[in-house]
């Protein structure tokens, strides 16, 4: 029979050609943005100059059916609340308009659905004539917050609830304002509303830096008030845009535009500010292109906010001189990223109705009536939803794709015949390169959560994380001097051998039955958050990737065990790297002013940031010393206590070479790092040049798959997305084979389950297969596009089960006191804990593994103390192991 490293070798080659033959051909762009477009300023900045360039995405508008006033309103209280359009309050002009005085209403209309029919009703009357608030939809209902008439301003708060059962409106009191307040405008973060600027009566020389907040969940209780928030910095303002997103780091506050008086002047303004919810600090931001005043913004997505309408001032003081030859309010959109704080043009406006709120009405953004140009409204109604290009993945991608995918399986049939035994099944017959087996762990260690999760980090935040990367080198030399002698010496098959031969069989049945559970769900996890990462990609939906990675691997891996597993990581290791390194080239080449320039962009956005020097543990910007602390305790668990790693370690002729294989696994984790943190800089910089081409409605954590669908030449966009398939399924393989091991070799052998080997091997394909088969299922339901870190969510998986099976480990390595009832009531605390900790706690999931093991070995040591000390651990302690137990096998 053939090589396998031979026929490795030359699929591998084959890959190289595939990249050479599409490197060799022109490099087009499967999408060409359209031309820039130039953004004059309609005030002067007090801030640096925005992006001026054009959108790639489509704003498609549709018109509802009309309010029932004719005549339209200007600054209702709108919002949705139980599937239901409310529009109450406004003001408009009688006609003849320009020879009537401004009229303030009270008049309730509330619009419904069913399905694509809607229907006007009758809501009622508010208590006054009001007009000019904020409003905000909230579960509780739409939220009315302050407002004027035509002599007073006010400081009421209500809540206003449709009814769907008696098709009434039902009014809740809620907590009055601080001071009255007109003109201005609100965003809710959570459960917080937060107001920002207006004016206290009707002279805009009242106009306040004001911002308060509240929470809505104590409406009725004691401390039913309004907390008056640090004010906003510059200019007090009032008719601004106020409106909540995510910064890459926290939920956000921002405030952008309006206008304020100075004596005989009004100033339009175009400044920007970003309140952070958490950390209570303001941050000035890019201005916008011009002045907005009295538009309507909303969030979009998970790091966009657009504007869709709003005043200028060009004809501020004209508008009676004009009349009806006002030509209306710009009638253009604006777009701002908030991770690479650039603004852009983003399409046409139908119309731009002014001194209303933008509302979301399940997936579509609601304009609801406005006013068009001075002292005209429209009762025309909007609906906006997002279309995305369509992207063809192209015969030349697809069949790279193709190519790879088959390449795979190919490998499994290939080794099929030579699964005789479940030695050779579940090792290898340990005769596997040193080289491959590192290659292996390599590719099982770090995944598709390194192709798309790490970049996706390093573009939304900085290389913080790096640090735990690069503490892998550091629990290596635990792996090879401690952890590596003690599973080469029972000759392990699943490293939960161990734990019956240092405590008991329950420990050892505790142990295999927590690692199956945590690949189980690794297995969902890796899947489905790939799938939506891949999704940006290709044409593919989400469930068509997930099902794809999951059928290809349960083919491969139940036909060619352990071997077809360590054979395909390694290939997939240069797929993965390869793709990587021609990723990198082609974006810094994108980003104006080449290397010098991503460079200069990272640099003054902080992007190449290693460590934050504080002491909170709950800080979503992790300080160093928890990535230091978290990453040792999450890699030691992983080196002691993970089967599909120490499996690694049985599959070598020999011990130096299993050491080997750790070394290799290490090494080249370090030029990994710096090149996928590079990747998610580069992808910054080349974002922060060209904000035209984000996608609204992609998920940060599609970042680099957008630029691979995007940007990418015919061909070297089917292999990468081919490298991220091969990230993900060397995960679910491995998973698959691991479990299985497990399951035969705690459960099944050692109650004799089966009659023969054969009957074994059987077992285990039947298992590699079920467990591939509830993975893929799991990923399905776990499919969550509003997830907006699939990174901070696997580390949240890898802390929940890890910590307290790497604390077993650490418990029986070292120490000699510790036995089988003291480990397990250690390891149930530590479960307890770590449930505690995901429920309750505040703390970041980076600890998690850590606070596992520790709780475990501290409270197992001290429960071990009650009962008898063990009697036989010759070889199972650090203090026990002999040098001749390190080299057995050599």
């Amino acid at each position: 029979m053939k090589n396998p490293a031979k026929v490795v070798g030359s699929i591998a080659i084959g890959f190289f050609g595939m990249l050479c033959v599409c490197l060799a051909s022109p490099v087009v762009a499967q999408n060409t943005a359209p031309a820039n477009q130039k953004i004059t300023p309609a005030a002067q900045n007090m801030a640096p100059k925005a992006q001026k360039t054009a959108p790639s995405e489509k704003l498609d508008w549709t018109q509802l059916p009309p309010l029932p006033n004719s005549l339209g309103v200007a600054g209702p209280f709108a919002g949705v609340h139980n599937d239901a359009l409310i529009i109450a309050g406004g003001a408009n002009f009688p006609q003849p308009i320009w020879e009537s005085e401004k009229q303030w209403l009270d008049q309730i209309h509330v619009l419904t659905r069913d399905g694509d029919q809607y229907q006007w009703h009758d809501g009622g009357k508010l208590e006054r004539n009001i007009a000019y608030g904020a409003s905000v939809s909230t579960p509780y209902g739409l939220l009315c917050i302050g407002g004027n008439d035509s002599a007073e301003t006010f400081d009421e708060v209500f809540f206003l609830q449709w009814d769907n059962q008696s098709n009434q409106i039902v009014r809740k009191e809620g907590p009055r304002l601080p001071k009255p307040c007109a003109f201005t405008a609100a965003a809710m973060v959570g459960t917080t509303v937060y107001v920002a600027g207006g004016q206290t009566d009707a002279s805009l020389d009242s106009a306040m830096q004001n911002f308060w907040s509240y929470d809505i969940t104590h409406r009725g209780k004691d401390n039913w008030t309004w907390t008056e928030l640090p004010p906003i910095p510059g200019p007090t303002r009032a008719l601004n845009l106020t409106v909540s997103q995510h910064n890459g780091y926290d939920d956000c506050v921002y405030v952008i535009s309006g206008r304020r008086q100075q004596g005989n002047q009004t100033d339009f303004l175009t400044d920007t500010w970003q309140y952070n919810t958490r950390t209570k600090i303001w941050k000035q931001r890019a201005n916008a292109p011009q002045c907005v005043m009295a538009g309507t913004a909303i969030n979009v997505g998970q790091s966009h906010v657009f504007v869709l309408g709003g005043a200028d001032g060009s004809n501020f003081h004209h508008g009676a001189a004009l009349q009806d030859r006002h030509p209306g309010f710009p009638k253009s959109a604006l777009a701002y990223h908030t991770i690479t704080d650039t603004w852009i043009e983003a399409g046409t406006l139908p119309a731009n109705q002014v001194t209303t709120t933008a509302v979301r009405w399940d997936d579509k953004i609601i304009i609801p009536s406005g006013e068009i140009r001075p002292k005209v409204r429209s009762p025309k109604i909007w609906s906006v939803v997002f279309s995305k290009n369509q992207r063809g993945f192209g015969a030349v991608n697809y069949l790279v794709l193709v190519c790879y995918l088959l390449g795979m399986v190919g490998v499994g049939v290939f080794l099929a015949k030579r699964n005789k035994n479940t030695e050779q099944f579940f090792r290898g017959g340990k005769h596997i390169p040193w080289w491959a087996a590192g290659c292996s762990i390599f590719a099982t260690m770090l995944s598709s959560l390194t192709f798309t999760g790490v970049p996706s980090k390093a573009f939304a935040q900085d290389w913080v994380y790096a640090i735990g990367n690069l503490m892998i080198p550091l629990v290596a030399v635990i792996a090879v001097f401690v952890a590596l002698p003690f599973f080469r010496r029972i000759d392990a098959t699943s490293a939960y051998e161990y734990l019956e031969l240092r405590f008991s069989r329950p420990v050892r049945w505790f142990g295999s039955i927590s690692f199956t559970l945590f690949h189980v769900f690794r297995m969902a996890v890796v899947m489905s958050l790939t799938g939506l990462a891949l999704a940006a990609a290709t044409p593919l939906s989400p469930a068509q990737c997930v099902i794809a990675m999951g059928v290809l691997s349960m083919i491969y891996c139940t036909l060619g065990g352990i071997e077809a597993v360590i054979w395909t990581d390694t290939i997939q290791t240069v797929v993965l790297l390869g793709g990587a390194l021609l990723a990198i080239a082609l974006l810094i080449s994108g980003v104006d002013g080449g290397f010098d320039g991503f460079l200069s962009i990272g640099k003054d956005a902080d992007k190449f940031r290693l460590a934050n020097w504080h002491g909170d543990a709950t800080n979503v910007q992790l300080a160093f010393w928890v990535i230091v602390v978290g990453a040792i305790g999450q890699n030691i668990s992983s080196y002691t206590a993970d089967q599909a790693v120490v499996q690694r370690y049985m599959t070598t002729s020999t011990q130096k070479l299993a050491a080997r294989s750790i070394w290799v696994n290490a090494l080249l984790t370090i030029p990994a790092t710096l090149l996928f943190f590079g990747i998610g800089s580069a992808l910054f910089a080349y974002y922060h040049t060209h904000p035209e081409k984000l996608d609204p409605t992609a998920t940060t954590d599609q970042i680099f798959p957008l630029f691979i669908a995007q940007e990418m030449p015919i061909g070297i966009a089917g292999l990468l997305v081919a490298g991220i398939f091969a990230a993900a399924q060397s995960t679910v393989s491995t998973s698959m084979n691991s479990t299985a091991t497990s399951i035969v070799s705690d459960f099944l052998q050692p109650l004799q389950l089966c009659k023969s080997d054969q009957g074994y091997l059987r077992a285990a394909k039947a298992l590699t297969l079920t467990i591939g088969i509830l993975g893929t299922v799991l990923a399905l339901f776990f499919v969550a596009p509003d997830i907006k870190s699939l990174f901070d969510q696997f580390i949240k998986v890898i802390g929940l089960f890890m910590g307290v099976l790497g604390g077993l480990f650490v418990l029986g390595a070292t120490t000699k006191r510790a036995n089988g009832p003291g480990a397990m009531i250690g390891a149930i605390a530590g479960a307890t804990v770590m449930f505690w900790l995901w429920k309750f706690s505040n703390i970041q999931a980076y600890l998690f593994t850590t606070v596992g093991i520790t709780s475990c070995v501290v409270i197992g040591y001290l429960a071990s103390l009650p009962f008898a000390a063990p009697t036989s651990i010759q070889g199972l302690t650090i203090h026990t192991l002999s040098s001749s137990d390190s080299h057995d096998d050599e």
